[in-house]
């Protein structure tokens, strides 16, 4: 009788049993059927065939080659005609501080200051004992009233808990006279440098709203979000993100709470997230602001428990590489306000509410702040990110980065210019030379073109959010949704608002700066990639890169371009693994 190798059998049942059981991942994933738009050159390119593994591209070309790649029993995907394209990348959004949002009461569309008050006192009957009330998302010239609450109404909401509301950009707000006890905001306290406490007429006493640098200061005081509250914020915002096709976020400014760095930090040690997150650490010049990672000057890292050193002490490795999904990427810094505290180096053509004389706005920080970040960060791998929509900003930033090139020689830095919403032409040759890149908040074409025509004027107007300008200069652009500043995290309607530049009222913004649906999506995606400095791994479809990718139900390139925002998100997957799938309604 021939004898069995035991060893031999037992081998070849283990490698049956390992065949069987494995991962999704170690099987090669075949999609076709469908439009698969790689991103990748100048021009729309299409491929038979993606091929992926291990969460990374194998082959994405013809489906004969495509076989080499394959394997005998690869899992196929049907695309059945929907269109497969890189995932989507945020470049500038808070998606820690709309995870707050989703927690806080809602105040978007609010008709009346009766009404916001109304919700207020629902979201008091939501929060826990001690914690502060707070709602988000209210804009005051869509309030019956025209303005912001005053201290008066909101101790409506409540006498004895804090309550803050906070308006839908993000910049302007109001409290009630618990949350300035808390914050230990007096009428003795003085306006801090680009910032101010409203004061009731003929006094110093405090009236409620607030703006700028005065809100953050109030806002740093807020209890922290800890336990299961901490773990929401990360993992509601990563599902609405990954629900718009993104595989990669930015919170870009870490440190708006006093409690962003432990919110983060919990979110890594227990490994929430199911995106990638890119951070860019708030830096401030209020004395109760916190830095929220590197501190540029001394006077700013007064307070031993500062953010900074909580971050170098936690995660010192942060700028070097992700940790669970988590990568410091830059600093943030806030040159001007919003759409009526731009900084321009011209007047405003017809006059915000409340403001007289020969009003351009006001700059935010001095320059020596800025000049030492840029000297200290330049040579090194963290980007400085700079908030700016008036061309004084873009000046005292572009001043900044001429002194640092003048010291340190050029540098693949890649300076963020945050919105930078009204440059020059003269500007844009300097950024061209110093390679900085915008990021354009194209939904504030829809929500605050006609605004924009009539505080800025027609031809600041017309020439803001330069893309097809950049476009003709050979420069690199994104676009991004500022969430919650917009209401949400949507990437598509940036896309669309690019391409169309239709205001709500149908007025056209800046016809000339239009661009193809082809060059939008690559501002969200091959462009954006190289905007976090991330080009060797997303942007586009190509072998070696991360399996990032996002199925459209129609193809933006190929459908009335007002109908872009409309397209839905099928699925979003994140180095091979679906992070969202749309279910049926």
């Amino acid at each position: 009788m021939k004898r069995f190798d035991v060893t031999a059998v037992v081998a070849a049942v283990l490698l049956c049993l390992a065949g069987s059981t494995l991962s999704a991942q170690e099987i090669p994933t075949v999609f076709r059927g469908g439009d698969i738009l790689t991103m990748r050159g100048d021009q729309p390119e299409f491929v038979e065939e993606l091929v992926i593994q291990r969460g990374k591209i194998l082959h994405a070309g013809t489906t004969a080659e495509g076989k080499k790649h394959a394997g005998a029993k690869p899992r196929v995907v049907d695309l059945a005609g929907k269109t497969l394209l890189p995932g989507f990348i945020d470049t500038h959004g808070h998606m820690i501080y709309f995870g707050k949002n989703l927690i806080d009461g809602d105040l978007r569309g609010a008709k009346s200051i009766a009404e916001l008050i109304t919700r207020m006192r629902e979201q008091v009957k939501k929060m826990p004992p001690g914690a502060w009330v707070v709602g988000f998302g209210y804009l005051a010239r869509d309030l019956a009233e025209k303005r912001h609450p005053s201290i008066e109404e909101l101790n409506q909401v409540s006498t004895d808990r804090p309550v803050m509301v906070v308006d839908s950009s993000g910049h302007l707000g109001a409290g009630n006279s618990a949350v300035f006890k808390a914050a230990g905001i007096t009428a003795e306290t003085p306006n801090p440098e680009g910032g101010s406490f409203t004061r009731k007429p003929g006094s110093q006493e405090l009236a409620g709203p607030m703006e700028e640098t005065a809100l953050n200061a109030v806002r740093s005081q807020r209890p922290p979000f800890s336990g299961e509250l901490a773990d929401r914020v990360v993992t509601g915002a990563a599902e609405v993100w990954a629900s718009y096709g993104q595989t990669t976020a930015m919170e870009a400014g870490l440190g708006l709470g006093n409690d962003d760095i432990d919110i983060v930090k919990n979110a890594v040690d227990k490994n929430l997230l199911t995106i990638d997150l890119y951070l860019a650490a708030k830096d401030s010049v209020t004395d109760d602001a916190i830095n929220a990672a590197y501190s540029v000057s001394a006077d700013f890292n007064k307070n031993p428990g500062g953010t900074s050193r909580k971050l170098l002490a936690t995660r010192p490795d942060l700028d070097k590489r992700y940790i669970n999904r988590v990568r410091l990427g830059g600093i943030k810094f806030w040159l001007d306000g919003s759409l009526d505290t731009a900084w321009f180096t011209e007047p405003y053509t017809n006059l915000p509410a409340g403001k007289s004389g020969d009003y351009r706005g006001f700059q935010q920080i001095p320059n020596e702040v800025l000049d030492e970040a840029f000297d200290r960060f330049w040579t090194s791998n963290l980007q400085l990110n700079m908030h700016m929509n008036g061309d004084a900003a873009a000046d005292q930033a572009l001043a900044a980065i001429e002194k640092a090139v003048k010291k340190y020689g050029m540098r693949d830095h890649r300076p963020v210019f945050i919105h930078g919403t009204y440059l020059r032409p003269d500007q844009i040759q300097k950024m061209k030379t110093y390679g900085a890149i915008p990021s354009f908040l194209t939904s504030s074409i829809k929500s605050g073109g006609d605004a924009v025509v009539h505080l800025w004027g027609p031809d600041r107007a017309a020439h803001a959010l330069a893309s097809k300008t950049l476009l003709e200069n050979g420069m690199k652009f994104t676009y991004s949704h500022d969430a919650p500043v917009s209401p949400s995290p949507a990437i598509l309607p940036l896309v669309e608002l690019a391409v169309t530049r239709q205001a709500a009222s149908g007025r056209i913004v800046g016809p000339d700066e239009r661009v193809s649906p082809y060059h939008a999506l690559q501002a969200v995606t091959s462009m954006a990639a190289y905007l976090i400095k991330e080009e060797g791994s997303k942007g586009t479809l190509e072998p070696g890169k991360l399996a990032d990718l996002v199925i459209l139900e129609r193809n933006p390139l190929k459908v009335d371009p007002s109908t872009i925002a409309t397209i839905p998100v099928l699925e979003t997957i994140k180095e091979g693994k679906t992070v969202f799938r749309k279910t049926a309604p």
